[in-house]
């Protein structure tokens, strides 16, 4: 199975094993193309690791956003809880691609040793991103420019992790979430 992803969308299960989270903006309108498909390919095309690599999608697989609010939220922060690296791709436009949420999660997980961050220096609104930068690079988070430096640190993670013999079976005992199922309560 060397070499084998498996695509988990937004409140689908998350499965134990190595495991990458996309975050960054998510399109609000049909017009505006996902980045994730591309981080996807590259992800495809790159991995080589001797289990399969779970991608943890915060987009619908179908399409449809979440009813309910508080199941999207519980399955992202469980899901960057789980995962054995995250990815923050942040193409910065304040008209399309705001990514106020994602300032709040990587905020939250620059701490963790497993975020990587990437921002790219010809999006619209660089200058939005000067600070998130400036936070990695003081808690020691990797920051790359394009796409494909982001994707290969982030695997990079990934198989360091598994060399040390953390893959991220022993973060957690059993699925996080149910498929579609009721949020986690946080306390």
């Amino acid at each position: 199975m060397t070499g084998t992803i498996r695509l988990v969308w937004a409140r689908e299960e998350i499965p134990d094993g190595p495991s990458v989270f996309l975050a960054g903006p998510t399109p609000r309108a049909a017009e505006v193309a996902s980045w994730r498909p591309q981080a996807v390919d590259l992800i495809a095309a790159r991995w080589t690791g001797p289990k399969p690599l779970t991608v943890l999608l915060p987009e619908d697989r179908d399409g449809f956003r979440a009813v309910d609010y508080d199941h999207q939220f519980a399955w992202e922060t469980a899901g960057r809880a789980a995962a054995t690296a995250i990815l923050f791709w942040i193409p910065r436009d304040l008209r399309t691609l705001p990514g106020f949420t994602t300032n709040v999660e990587f905020g939250h997980d620059v701490t963790t040793g497993r975020t990587v961050l990437g921002c790219p220096p010809d999006c619209p609104d660089p200058g939005r991103n000067r600070y998130l930068v400036h936070l990695a690079r003081h808690y020691g988070a990797p920051v790359r420019e394009t796409l494909p430096e982001t994707v290969a640190a982030a695997l990079a993670l990934v198989t360091g992790a598994a060399a040390a013999g953390r893959p991220g079976d022993e973060r957690r005992q059993g699925p996080v979430l149910k498929a579609r199922g009721a949020p986690t309560p946080l306390t």
